[in-house]
């Protein structure tokens, strides 16, 4: 038997089945795990495109919800997976004992099962998938920090790009949707709504135990504190308010023209220092590319990151300033970055 020789000419280069490879149609790959209450990650398999459907509910979540994600950014922003290339979605279920949180560790997706008297399981809620998947799409794309308002902007992206994925996946428009994250996360007991709110910051929970919602949605409000990586979890309540107050005025689906704007900030302009003005100033810009400079869209835009207290200038074509950008690589950004997506993103 002949095998062919390395040598042997092919009319097609190497380099363009590369290209075409990382174009194909993006292909769903979700692999569901179980931890058994360990901590050893992944776990046992339970659940993959080619296994059968578990009639665990945890699974099934876990599973579906990863599935949401990955169409909302096919569909939507034409991305295959987290990181533009395919990746599997690895997640693992029932992680630990009594885990109260969700999170993207850099690789995967936990879910805990809650501990039954304040939180429930943490699959059950679909924009906490989306919110923490998201965590893996800044990682490869802006690499944001995670500590002050730098951190605070990469939990506000997640908020935004994860009540995207809800309102897509349900076909809602701006005004039908909740605007809640984590809605489905709170016991009967608890004397909320969800872990926050972006259309009234500050207002989701009131808890004796939990305490009272700390969210700002004005830069007046602004919190310094030492706790929470600078306060990444709280201060996101600004931008996440203007995201809020954009959608609605501009009304219809979030995602067809303000999700554009949000989508093509995180993954073309932001650099890893980036902060809320940074932010600000680039979707103002962005969409002025996008939908005309001085238009509609625009203003809408900038109106509602003055009424956080970021006000932004527009510019026209011609005194358009450029955003920032670094001159390393994307990947190199990304690789120096602290293992911040370690800390769980509640």
């Amino acid at each position: 038997m002949r095998t062919i020789s390395q040598g042997v000419c092919a009319v097609i280069p190497s380099h363009m089945l590369t290209r075409a490879a990382s174009n194909a149609a993006p292909n769903k790959r979700r692999s569901v795990y179980d931890a058994r209450h360990s901590t050893k990650l992944p776990g046992k398999l339970v659940m993959s495109e080619h296994k059968a459907r578990s009639g665990d509910v945890e699974v099934t979540e876990a599973y579906d919800g990863c599935g949401a994600a990955f169409d909302f950014y096919a569909r939507v922003f034409d991305r295959n997976s987290i990181d533009g290339r395919g990746m599997r979605l690895v997640s693992t279920v029932h992680y630990a004992t009594r885990f109260d949180n969700a999170m993207w560790n850099g690789d995967q997706m936990v879910f805990g099962d809650g501990e039954g008297r304040l939180f429930k399981r943490f699959t059950a809620s679909l924009d906490v998938i989306g919110h923490e998947l998201t965590h893996g799409v800044t990682q490869d794309t802006a690499a944001l920090g995670y500590t002050g308002q730098n951190g605070a902007l990469n939990e506000h992206l997640s908020d935004a790009f994860g009540i995207m994925v809800k309102q897509y996946t349900l076909d809602q428009s701006a005004n039908e949707s909740d605007w809640l994250i984590g809605a489905e996360l709170f016991t009967s007991s608890v004397h909320g709504n969800a872990i926050r709110s972006m259309a009234a910051p500050g207002t989701a929970y009131d808890d004796p135990i939990l305490g009272r919602d700390p969210q700002p949605s004005h830069m007046r409000g602004y919190v310094d504190t030492p706790e929470d990586n600078g306060g990444v979890h709280i201060n996101c309540g600004i931008p996440n308010h203007a995201f809020y107050l954009a959608a609605i005025a501009l009304g219809g689906k979030t995602w067809e023209v303000l999700g554009r704007i949000w989508y093509v900030t995180l993954t073309e302009r932001l650099t890893p220092d980036a902060d809320f003005n940074d932010f600000a100033r680039a979707t103002v810009d962005i969409a002025g590319e996008l939908y005309g400079n001085g238009g509609r869209v625009q203003r809408i835009v900038a109106d509602a990151w003055s009424s956080v207290g970021l006000a932004t200038l527009m510019f026209d074509v011609t005194t358009r300033i450029p955003i920032k950008r670094g001159s390393a690589t994307r990947a190199a950004m990304v690789r120096k970055q602290p293992k911040w997506r370690r800390r769980p993103a509640r």
